[in-house]
């Protein structure tokens, strides 16, 4: 079965989404003739003009509830107008795992672009930063529009890079003219020291770079405080410790650990708090079922719980 490329648009209502979908299926670059399906998941004040489209070749489909979202309805949306390709316009206030869970097994995510009006997404982030993190989580571009000299431009970039380090920002202005973010982020730790030491205060941060570029950990010696899981179906030299770990409200809450492993049997009991010392390889485990960061324990200390037992990106 051949794969469909998807193209997926996100933002809350009138944050440009709609415009830019209809400026792109208007360029001949992009729109050539390929048979498209596009899902419009909310309806704005901009409205598509498909006459102005390069080429009748996209028929539009309408969402109106979530719950219509299910795998053999988009499957049937794209077998009806074979489509070779689907663009979505998903709607803000509905959580995307309701999209993505539901894909067919032959729509390819290609690309994932966020927008937001720079002058209310603070407010919505303060309100309903669950959805917030929601989309950004999973955005290569994030594109704030309405830019003006006044916008407080480092809060909307910390607000991106507290969910993601690896999504692009674009901030596009009332002029029309748009600057590539170049704010740097360093790390609170030192990557290139002998030891890597994690403070308590930087687990969030830390475990999320190592798994977003596990390769520049590949070798390292790390040293962090994190709690013991362990159960029998473990190797009886292997265990997980980490952290559980906020991203926006306590309802996201999750223990994000790694997987160590001793040269020889632990006596660790689950939920024991401990200070491990050793070295991160970047390898296959069976725990991940994938590829992924194994530390080869050198040293293990019981020690105390952190003041904050709950690791965040603040």
């Amino acid at each position: 079965m051949k794969d469909i490329p998807v193209y997926l648009f996100l933002g809350f209502l009138e944050s440009g989404k709609t415009k830019f979908i209809q400026d792109t299926l208007c360029d001949e670059r992009f729109n050539a003739g390929e048979k498209t399906l596009l899902i419009v998941c909310e309806e704005g004040v901009e409205q598509y003009e498909p006459s102005l489209f390069s080429g009748n070749n996209v028929t539009i489909k309408f969402i109106e509830e979530a719950s219509e979202i299910t795998s053999s309805s988009l499957s049937a949306m794209q077998k009806e107008c074979k489509a070779e390709r689907v663009i979505i316009e998903y709607n803000g206030m509905w959580a995307l795992d309701d999209l993505l869970n539901n894909f067919p097994k032959n729509f390819a995510l290609v690309q994932c672009m966020t927008f937001a009006d720079a002058q209310t997404f603070i407010t919505y982030n303060n309100n309903m930063r669950n959805l917030t993190v929601d989309k950004l989580r999973t955005s290569e571009l994030v594109v704030f529009n309405r830019m003006t000299k006044d916008t407080p431009k480092m809060e909307l970039h910390k607000i991106v890079r507290g969910v993601s380090r690896r999504c692009d920002i674009a901030y596009e202005y009332q002029d029309g003219s748009v600057e590539y973010d170049d704010i740097e982020d360093p790390l609170p730790f030192d990557i290139q020291a002998p030891l890597i030491k994690i403070e308590d205060t930087d687990y969030a941060l830390w475990y999320r770079d190592l798994i977003e570029e596990t390769d520049k950990y590949n070798g390292k010696a790390i040293k962090f405080k994190g709690i013991v899981a362990y159960d029998k179906r473990m190797d009886e030299n292997v265990f997980v410790a980490g952290r559980h770990v906020m991203t926006c409200c306590i309802d996201d809450v999750e223990y994000r650990p790694i997987v160590c492993i001793c040269k020889n049997k632990h006596t660790l009991q689950s939920r024991d708090w401990i200070m491990v010392t050793g070295t991160i390889k970047n390898e296959y485990c069976k725990l991940y079922r994938s590829k992924g960061p194994v530390i080869y324990v050198d040293e293990i200390a019981v020690t105390s719980a952190p003041k904050q037992e709950l690791a965040t990106f603040y």
